[in-house]
């Protein structure tokens, strides 16, 4: 048997994903040549560009990804949700998803599932073989379960996000040097529970690709001074996910995905600072920082990342909008949206899409009104803190996109046409032969 002790054959089919956080397509399929084995899982399988949900945000996008569900029945729709009846925010965290996770289902089809580092996942559930939280998770001893997980992953030095302040300096060597570590670090704690052969998913994600990407991407589309650092990382995924594939036997497919495309950040654009001027918002006083600090007389506000709320009568606390205004007023602020233009006359808005569009089910009450997907280069901001200027520019050069996020299947019975980030949790228990209705999900099946 090789490597492994136990070969369970094809009566038992099972299912290893591997995540590569905000990965765009067109980055492994024009560089075949440095990055082999993502070509070679490409060839031998099925892969292509995917879209991702609205909005493309990693908080939101992975609740999705893992559940088949959008927003509305996840309940999660960003980096910052807002109380319902409040104007508090709050971090969603993996209590905060209400949808079925796809390991929930294995596990309750009597399979094992280890689960690693997927964000929005604390704390880590009791329920599953064994889990390590990822993006917005505390320290191992906190982020881990069982005993013998947090114990290992503690001694082998494993971080659970790379140091993303280190990408705010000019000189990136040290970021891409704790970069390398962390992706180092999580392939050691892959590789080892991969050899173990004792689940029937494995589902990790390595969340540093996106961190590189936020700050090196323009270096990579705009042959920048970091070019090579960048590819040379992704070099190095490449050789870590070919060792992966190496590693499982016949009776386990692979697949490799990102939760959102990217592309090269040219101007931050600072929501709330542009309705502000543009008479939709106001504040009480200048000493603001937060969404409580409104007004009574705002007619909207936004969270990140490009969402648009109306400050509703009978929904927020000091509602203006009174509800039988509410079709006209979000008429009148789409029409704004699309007629802003970048400092060079470039439309900012690529598409608005009512709430409605974009979002359904039971968890739809803190949905945003509107949702913008911004045309490449203009980065939707939200804070609430005073700004001089609406179009900035921050330390990222790198931004999520809604199209081009990246699927491959290491089986070339799949399909990747018209599909989406949705497609993948029911794609995982068809390819596992487990059963579930039609109706579970927003996706369908790409095999």
């Amino acid at each position: 048997m090789g490597l492994f002790d136990r070969l369970r054959g094809e009566d038992n089919p099972r299912v290893a994903f591997v995540g590569i956080d905000g990965v765009p397509f067109r980055l492994i399929d024009n560089h075949g040549d440095r990055f082999p084995n993502l070509a070679a899982l490409a060839s031998d399988g099925t892969a292509g560009a995917i879209e991702s949900i609205v909005p493309p945000e990693s908080s939101a996008c992975w609740p999705a990804l893992t559940t088949g569900k959008n927003p509305g029945e996840t309940g999660v729709y960003g980096f910052q949700d807002r109380e319902i009846g409040s104007y508090d925010t709050y971090v969603p965290m993996g209590r905060d998803v209400q949808a079925t996770r796809v390991w929930d289902r294995v596990t309750k089809a009597g399979h094992n599932a280890t689960v690693m580092n997927v964000p929005v996942t604390f704390p880590p559930q009791r329920n599953v073989q064994r889990m390590v939280s990822g993006f917005l998770s505390p320290e191992i001893d906190k982020a881990a379960r069982p005993d013998e997980l947090r114990d290992r992953l503690q001694e082998s030095g494993y971080v659970i996000d790379v140091n993303a302040k280190l990408g705010h300096k000019e000189d990136k060597s040290a970021f891409m040097e704790h970069a390398h570590k962390t992706l180092r670090k999580r392939q050691k704690a892959f590789t080892h529970y991969l050899k173990a052969d004792d689940w029937d998913l494995f589902f990790g994600v390595f969340m540093t690709t996106d961190r590189v990407n936020h700050f090196l991407f323009r270096d990579y589309e705009k042959n920048g001074p970091n070019y090579e650092a960048f590819m040379e990382f992704y070099e190095q995924l490449d050789e870590y996910i070919g060792e992966i594939r190496s590693l499982l036997p016949k009776d386990v497919t692979l697949i490799v995905a990102s939760d959102h495309g990217f592309t090269t950040l040219e101007h931050e654009v600072n929501c709330n600072e542009w309705l502000r001027r543009e008479g939709w918002l106001e504040y009480e006083d200048d000493d603001h920082d937060s969404l409580s600090d409104i007004d009574d007389d705002t007619r909207a506000y936004s969270l990140i990342p490009g969402r648009f709320y109306l400050n509703l009568e009978g929904r927020e606390p000091r509602g203006s909008v009174p509800k039988d205004d509410y079709e006209s007023v979000r008429a009148e602020l789409k029409a704004d949206l699309k007629a802003l233009e970048g400092p060079d006359g470039t439309p900012v808005c690529k598409r608005v899409v009512e709430r409605e569009t974009a979002f359904r089910g039971d968890h739809s009450e803190i949905a945003p009104d509107l949702v913008v997907i911004p045309n490449d280069g203009f980065d939707l901001k939200a804070g609430f803190k005073p700004k001089d200027e609406v179009f900035a520019a921050g330390p990222r050069n790198g931004m999520h996109t809604f199209d081009d996020a990246s699927l491959l299947i290491d089986s070339p019975n799949a399909t990747t046409e018209d599909a989406d980030l949705l497609d993948i949790a029911p794609t995982i228990l068809d390819l596992m032969d487990v059963d579930y209705k039609r109706t579970a999900f927003d996706g369908a099946g790409l095999v």
